[in-house]
């Protein structure tokens, strides 16, 4: 907006003085401030009389003006905040109707308070599925980053024939699914339109996830370690909500469990996936065990 003051001073006439300004609009990355130049337009309304003589008119200008500030992070990265909405629980993949297998192992008696959900979650994030989907996470964003669509979709098929069980192929392909639809409509980026090859099959959920963070030019170390903890977050919600602990237990062991789950992202960075490998036999008997349970309050 620009504000004008003008005095004007003309012997024997009264002149009223309309100016006319450009309204300016600034766009810039960092906040500066550009010189304006403005060529007032003068129309003098007066007696009928012509004025012949000289106006002499002396103009003070007050200019107010808005600025558009974009944010950028310091090196020059994208903003990762956008991982915390693909991983929170708003994002619509339905994480909350897994429990990996938990809601057996709560039922048989294998967890039934912290420290028994701890011991559990410690020898998923050392021998269970959880670390190898962290490595096919690292092996699709690592893909993506090279424009490897192969290589994409190899992770993607070796992810679904992983899953040691009906519901654990449930839990990751419906989410990968979801989590696809989602992101294309809202978040989407072309690596997505490369999962998977043929249409139709079904896409693991770490996969997805890598792949999406690839797209949008996220750092490896930061969206895998992000990735990682909201698996165990999902997973401690489920033991949550089975009445197996309570809300402040469930803290209680995330914290515990995160320097582990830390260093658990970064062992798994490589995205080697001939190092994928696992033990975690109890985990995989409770998952076949869930597939008949009596009464079951989650899909996996």
């Amino acid at each position: 907006m620009i504000m004008t003051t003008i005095t004007i001073t003309i012997t024997g006439i009264t002149t009223t003085i309309t100016i006319i300004m450009a309204t300016i609009t600034m766009i810039t990355p960092i906040i500066t401030a550009t010189p304006i130049i403005a060529t007032p337009i003068i129309r003098a309304l007066g007696s009928n009389r012509t004025c012949m003589g000289r106006i002499v008119a002396t103009i003070t200008t007050t200019l107010m003006t808005t600025l558009t500030i974009t944010m950028t992070t310091n090196s020059g990265e994208p903003n990762d905040l956008a991982l915390f909405l693909w991983l929170s629980p708003a994002f619509p993949v339905g994480a909350f109707a897994y429990s990996h297998g938990l809601e057996w192992a709560a039922e048989a008696g294998d967890i039934v308070d912290a420290g028994s959900l701890k011991l559990w979650l410690e020898d998923l994030s050392d021998h269970g599925a959880p670390r190898a989907d962290a490595r096919l996470f690292a092996a699709a964003l690592r893909a993506v980053s090279r424009q490897d669509w192969i290589g994409l979709n190899e992770a993607n098929e070796l992810a679904i024939a992983l899953a040691g069980s009906m519901e654990r192929r449930l839990e990751t392909s419906a989410q990968g699914s979801a989590f696809l639809v989602a992101a294309r409509a809202a978040w989407d980026c072309e690596p997505l339109a490369h999962l998977p090859c043929a249409g139709g099959d079904p896409v693991a959920y770490p996969v997805a996830v890598g792949a999406a963070s690839a797209g949008h030019g996220f750092r490896l170390e930061a969206a895998l370690p992000a990735f990682v903890v909201a698996v165990f977050a999902n997973l401690v919600s489920a033991a949550v909500r089975l009445s197996a602990i309570g809300q402040t237990d469930g803290q209680r062991v995330l914290a515990a469990l995160l320097p582990r789950l830390t260093a658990m992202a970064a062992e798994c960075a490589d995205g080697d996936l001939g190092a994928i490998g696992g033990c975690a036999f109890r985990s995989d008997i409770a998952s076949l065990k869930h597939e008949t349970q009596y009464s079951r309050l989650f899909r996996s």
